[in-house]
C-alpha cells in the first residue's frame, strides 16, 4: 500500500482514484470496488484487521486506497503502512453534505434495484457491510443516529466534516500529508508523490454518475426512476 486516501466519500474520490492509477499506483481501492466484485466484500468482514497482514489480506491486488471504507480507517493502515503516503480530499462542506446526502440514498437505490431485479446474488453479497456502513455513519458524525439514509441533518454532518479533516490533519505528520482539492489539478498531487506530471487533464469523474449506471444496470426491464445528483 503506497497511497491511502483518507477523505471522506463525496469529495472527489473517485477522481483521485482514476488520478492515482494513471500514475501507476493502481490498482485503486473504492467503494465501487466493492460493487463492481462482491467477492470482495467478505475481506471486511466479520471485522477489519488488527495489523498490517490482515490489511494486506483485505487490500491484496491494490497499490492505492480511497473512499470508505478504507477512508474511515485511515488511522489503522497510516500505522499498518508507515511508508505509505496519506492524501486527505476535502471539498467546499456545503455542497459535500448535499452531494454525500444523494449518494447514500444512491447506494441503497443500487441494493433496492438489485432485488427487484432479480440479483439476489449482489443483494445477499452486499447486505453483510451494511451494519459497517452504519457504524461509519454513526461515529463520523459523533454518535448522532443517522436517519433512514444514514446521514445527519446539515449542522451536525458539516461538523463531522470538519471534525474528520482536523483529525487527519493531527494526526498524520506534514511531510506524509497532503490536503488536497481536485479542481487544483495534477501539479500538487504529483509534487507530493514525486512523479512526473502527465500531459493530459486530470481527471474529472463524476462517481454520482457511475453509481447511476450501475443502478441502471440492476434495475428491471422498463424501470426508470427520477432524481439524479450532480455532484461530483
Amino acid at each position: 500500500m503506497e497511497v491511502i486516501g483518507a477523505g471522506l466519500p463525496r469529495t472527489g474520490t473517485l477522481s483521485l482514484k482514476a488520478a492515482l492509477e494513471r500514475l501507476g499506483y493502481g490498482r485503486c481501492h473504492h467503494m465501487f470496488e466493492l460493487f463492481d466484485r462482491p467477492e470482495l466484500i467478505g475481506r471486511w468482514l466479520p471485522a477489519v484487521p488488527g495489523d498490517r497482514a490482515g490489511w494486506e489480506r483485505v487490500l491484496a491486488g491494490y497499490r492505492s486506497a480511497v473512499d470508505w471504507p478504507v477512508s474511515f480507517y485511515w488511522r489503522e493502515l497510516a500505522e499498518a503502512f508507515p511508508e505509505a503516503k496519506v492524501v486527505l480530499t476535502v471539498r467546499d462542506p456545503a455542497r459535500w453534505y448535499a452531494s454525500f446526502r444523494a449518494m447514500v440514498g444512491r447506494r441503497a437505490a443500487a441494493i433496492t434495484a438489485a432485488a427487484r431485479g432479480g440479483d439476489d446474488a449482489f443483494e445477499e453479497a452486499f447486505a453483510p457491510l451494511l451494519p459497517l456502513l452504519r457504524h461509519m455513519a454513526c461515529a463520523t458524525f459523533d454518535g448522532v443516529r443517522p436517519g433512514p439514509d444514514w446521514v445527519p441533518d446539515e449542522a451536525e454532518a458539516v461538523a463531522g466534516f470538519a471534525r474528520h479533516a482536523a483529525t487527519v490533519r493531527e494526526g498524520v505528520p506534514g511531510g506524509r500529508l497532503l490536503v488536497f482539492d481536485v479542481r487544483q489539478g495534477w501539479e500538487p498531487l504529483c509534487a507530493f508523490l514525486g512523479v512526473g506530471v502527465p500531459r493530459e487533464p486530470f481527471p474529472r469523474l463524476n462517481d454520482a454518475d457511475a453509481l447511476q449506471r450501475k443502478i441502471d444496470s440492476l434495475k428491471p426491464a422498463g424501470r426508470d426512476d427520477a432524481g439524479r445528483d450532480d455532484g461530483r
